[in-house]
């Protein structure tokens, strides 16, 4: 019999499977003694890669019995779908003896492929036919208002939970429940909530999701995570005692540990400061510079606009895909902006005689908007007409639609169409 501390044995209880309950049974099970196990032991009782590391690290024993299966290795599914609040969640799962990134791909055919994708609980549609493809290196962005399916699309591609109807292929891999393991060895996903362990430092969080990946040495794997997202000098501080920024770069340092084809990154600057932000935008430009593809979703249109090379804008149906420039162009008519010192005595006659102009309106005094066929063919003949009407002009310029007005017209469009 050995003996396990009050602190160990608070440690061992938030680090335990997602899935069990057997440390609710009294305040402090595990405080006493309990019956010892020896490391050759380790895999003839399956020990989960958490409970190994806090054996190696206390030389304590635990015993643990989930109410499901009796002992099990832990796996991602079931800390993602438990309802242990304090629980991380993942995707990743146990992988064979090989390094889970050391995986093939075809760089011809695209990383992700999405057709007539469904997902029903009950009721409630959480998404409907949802059809698109991103290429490998591209940055996809997946926008939407809360509730409009978002994060179970990416929970389905990451094979947690299970599509009710349409198809899906994963890094090369056709999404079902067969081939979960495998997708999960190929991808990462980063929640918005990293799912840290606070009681345990950045490299043992980082050694506990390495076995999970099943990194046979994850030593260097974990020295470059940590080098990408610069926290080397944080490695031994308790997670615990972090940030909120400096808690989402460990976590991104998790989803770079199994070198992964595609990442699923939802939300990843939430609630950071534009420091801290900017440096997450600058590790996801370098990791488009390696080839990684990511699947960002995000509610900061500004940043979707910078960072991704498409868009796709999801209310429940996919509303579109498309590059930012090119949705623009689809949804708004070119037009100018002319400012004057002061009221233009006749503009309906001047605007009138010239072709280029398809409508136009004014807002405010000295203030006109012009919807023209062609943007450098109409700005000079309309300059030229103010100037031979008299007018002072003051500037013309480019009527700029940002991406935050294509998100708001197809969403308000969905929102207002019949029920």
């Amino acid at each position: 019999m050995a003996k396990v501390t009050r602190d160990e044995a608070h440690l061992i209880e938030r680090t335990t499977c997602g899935c069990c309950r057997w440390f609710a049974a009294s305040p402090d099970p595990l405080v006493g003694s309990v019956p010892s196990r020896s490391p050759s032991a380790l895999h003839t009782w399956r020990w989960s890669p958490v409970e190994e590391l806090i054996f190696r690290r206390y030389e304590g024993t635990i015993l643990r019995t989930c109410v499901r299966s009796g002992p099990i290795k832990c796996n991602a599914s079931l800390m993602t779908s438990s309802a242990a609040g304090d629980q991380p969640a993942t995707s990743s799962s146990p992988s064979t003896s090989s390094d889970a990134g050391a995986t093939s791909r075809n760089d011809n055919e695209p990383a992700l492929v999405v057709k007539g994708l469904t997902k029903i609980f009950s009721d409630r549609t959480a998404f409907s036919d949802v059809s698109f493809e991103v290429a490998h290196g591209e940055v996809f962005g997946f926008l939407g208002p809360n509730g409009a399916g978002k994060t179970t699309t990416v929970r389905t591609l990451g094979t947690l939970i299970a599509p009710t109807s349409g198809s899906a292929i994963v890094a090369g891999i056709p999404l079902s429940a067969e081939n979960g393991v495998e997708i999960r060895q190929r991808i990462a996903i980063m929640p918005e909530s990293p799912g840290l362990y606070n009681r345990l430092s950045v490299t043992e969080n980082l050694e506990y999701f390495a076995a999970l990946f099943g990194l046979q040495h994850p030593a260097s794997r974990i020295e470059e995570a940590l080098d990408a997202v610069n926290l080397a000098d944080r490695a031994h501080d308790l997670c615990g005692g972090l940030s909120k920024g400096l808690r989402q770069r460990v976590g991104l340092a998790r989803t770079l540990m199994n070198d992964p084809q595609v990442m699923f990154l939802d939300e990843p600057t939430s609630g950071l400061d534009p420091v801290a932000a900017l440096e997450v935008h600058n590790l996801i430009n370098a990791l488009r510079q390696k080839g990684v593809t990511i699947f960002l979703t995000t509610h900061r249109l500004d940043e979707a606009e910078k960072l991704c090379d498409r868009v796709a804008i999801l209310n429940t149906s996919l509303r579109t895909v498309g590059r930012p420039a090119d949705l623009r162009t689809q949804l708004f008519h070119n037009a100018l902006i002319v400012r004057t010192l002061a009221t233009l005595k006749d503009p309906a006659s001047l605007f009138g005689g010239i072709a280029d102009i398809t409508d136009w309106h004014s807002s405010e005094p000295g203030r006109y908007e012009l919807a023209v066929s062609d943007i450098t063919r109409a700005a000079p003949v309309i300059v030229r007409a103010l100037v031979g009407a008299g007018a002072d002009v003051l500037s013309i310029g480019e009527d700029e639609h940002s991406l935050e007005d294509v998100y708001l017209a197809l969403v308000n469009e969905t929102s207002e169409a019949p029920q």
